[in-house]
């Protein structure tokens, strides 16, 4: 498939034009689908060891069961055997294991007798919707019913049309609402409401999208000279202190994570790609804000020591605090240099793009193990202080397939168009 206008942007010399890049993507990729096989569970997956073995003790787990099955799903649609069977299994097990079928919704586990409070949480959902959008593109069986109600269920209970953005969690019963609005979870439904779009032709969601970036992005971290501010009360109150006490959370650490800076930038670039391929017109904002998070992210989180690699967190003031430098967070930058150069065609977004699979083909990719090394420290040494294992297979996997594909539509619908 070939981008539009921006394509003709990108440089001749461009790592993007060269056909010995593209295999060498595909070939890493691959390699990456092939080392998370083994996560299959009897219910859905379940997080690996550095080996590629599951973890001890390992658990089914919903929102890798939802990211596996939307990876799979896609790979499917590529001609790559073995991946057809992951997404059924993974859209089987989110239609029949993880989910409440009393109160409808999804459950990060199975739950048990000794489960007292399990809550409802938007990240999970964002997931299963997004796991359902792809596997419905490719045709999986009972994808179509599971995104039905996936979806009645993240517009009913979790989108908040007043506020333009999605509400956090709930009790199993959808009472007790928590008083937090995050970006984590609403950076990822940005995704996934592009997804949704895009495969049900729904526009709708598209516009909510916009919606949230506007928020999260336009109005609040441009004011913040685009160091995107986490964690809210449900008055938009700003939380600096917010797990002060959890500074290796997985999902809501406490301060700023320029790895996310960097993830919305290449989100608001696809979503100014699919408003002007669906609706000839876009804000100039999307691309203006994008390029104002790349250089901030870049700038409080590249290279802090000298090592290179994209830190976990700094704080207001931008002085780091958790130096360990998760895998996603370099996938997320080379994927935002990616769109750039895509968009804009500057040589500054090809150079960063090259340094930054440098950096994750001497340091993460573990040619001896499999998969990608999920965390170094400081000083770039295999670390399990945030992320334990190899569990992760979407943003890596990911992060091979973005350069292939155009700014939209989403990759499903991408890699549809471009297989068929």
């Amino acid at each position: 498939m070939t981008e539009p206008l921006p394509s003709l942007m990108v440089p001749t010399a461009s790592w993007l034009r060269s056909t010995t890049h593209y295999r060498w993507l595909d070939h890493q990729g691959l390699r990456l689908l092939d080392f998370a096989k083994p996560s299959r569970m009897k219910l859905g997956f379940g997080p690996l060891d550095d080996d590629g073995d599951l973890s001890e003790g390992a658990q089914p787990d919903a929102t890798l069961t939802a990211r596996h099955t939307h990876v799979y799903a896609i790979a499917s649609m590529r001609g790559l055997p073995g991946c057809l069977p992951l997404a059924e299994h993974g859209v089987t097990a989110l239609r029949e294991g993880f989910h409440d079928a009393r109160h409808g919704g999804w459950f990060e586990a199975k739950p048990s007798s000794s489960d007292t409070s399990p809550r409802k949480q938007n990240y999970l959902h964002t997931f299963v919707v997004l796991a359902a959008s792809s596997a419905t593109v490719a045709n999986i069986r009972g994808a179509a019913d599971l995104l039905t109600e996936a979806l009645a269920i993240w517009e009913g209970r979790f989108w908040s049309e007043d506020e333009g953005v999605f509400r956090e969690s709930f009790a199993a019963d959808w009472t007790d609402e928590e008083n937090y609005r995050g970006a984590n979870s609403n950076m990822h439904a940005v995704e996934t409401c592009m997804a949704v779009a895009d495969a049900l032709d729904a526009p709708e969601w598209r516009n909510r999208a916009l919606r949230i970036a506007e928020r999260f992005i336009h109005q609040l971290a441009r004011a913040n000279a685009y160091a995107v501010r986490e964690h809210f009360d449900c008055e938009w109150t700003y939380l600096p202190d917010f797990n002060r006490d959890r500074p290796t959370d997985e999902l809501r650490p406490c301060g700023l994570t320029p790895g996310h800076f960097v993830e919305w930038a290449h989100l608001l670039l696809k979503l100014e790609a699919a408003l002007l391929r669906t609706e000839g017109h876009a804000p100039n904002w999307l691309l203006e804000d994008a390029i104002g998070l790349f250089e901030a992210g870049i700038h409080a989180g590249w290279s802090r020591n000298g090592t290179g690699g994209l830190l976990y967190t700094v704080d207001d003031t931008l002085a780091p605090i958790v130096e360990n430098k998760p895998h996603w967070c370099q996938a997320e930058a080379l994927t935002a240099a990616a769109a750039l150069l895509k968009r804009t065609g500057h040589t500054r977004y090809e150079t960063w793009y090259r340094r930054i699979w440098d950096f994750i083909d001497l340091h993460m990719i573990d040619r001896r193990r499999g998969g990608w090394i999920q965390e170094l420290d400081a000083a770039n040494r295999s670390s399990a202080r945030v992320y334990a294992g190899k569990a992760d297979l979407y943003h890596a996997w990911q992060a091979t397939l973005t350069p292939l594909l155009p700014l939209s539509p989403a990759f499903a619908v991408a890699v549809a168009k471009q297989s068929g």
